[in-house]
């Protein structure tokens, strides 16, 4: 499964709840919805900041993913953002990747467009620049 970060801010009505109700009931619905769509919750915390709870999560894929933000967003009361969390190993893989890439405005040979294996720098550099 694929993990989550998830980082809510509670609007004036959800704080009225949460003064309500209390912060492990809340976690436990948090657990509940996660659980709802075949997930589960690894880490929540409230915190001091723009956000008022960070939870890090398991989920199926980045449809259920989305289908949790959507729910939550679409109540009204709290608003959240949901982040894929990549492992290092996944980055490994990922920078292994090549691709053809022409930046905004740039006109490249299609040798120089191409990434380089490892450092993700252009290969032969950017025509006008330093790089």
């Amino acid at each position: 499964m694929a993990k989550y970060l998830v980082e809510a801010s509670y609007l004036s009505e959800g704080v009225s709840g949460l003064l309500k109700e209390g912060g492990t009931r809340r976690r436990a619905a948090v657990d509940e919805l996660f659980k709802s769509l075949g997930g589960s919750v690894e880490a929540f915390y409230f915190v001091f900041g723009d956000k008022d709870v960070v939870i890090i999560g398991e989920l199926p894929d980045n449809a259920t993913a989305a289908a949790l933000t959507l729910r939550v967003n679409a109540v009204g009361v709290v608003t959240c953002k949901t982040s894929v969390l990549l492992t290092p190993q996944e980055i490994d893989l990922a920078v292994t990747k090549t691709g053809v890439y022409r930046p905004p405005g740039v006109d490249l040979d299609p040798e120089v467009a191409n990434w380089e294996g490892e450092g993700g720098h252009l290969a032969g550099g950017v025509p006008g620049t330093n790089q």
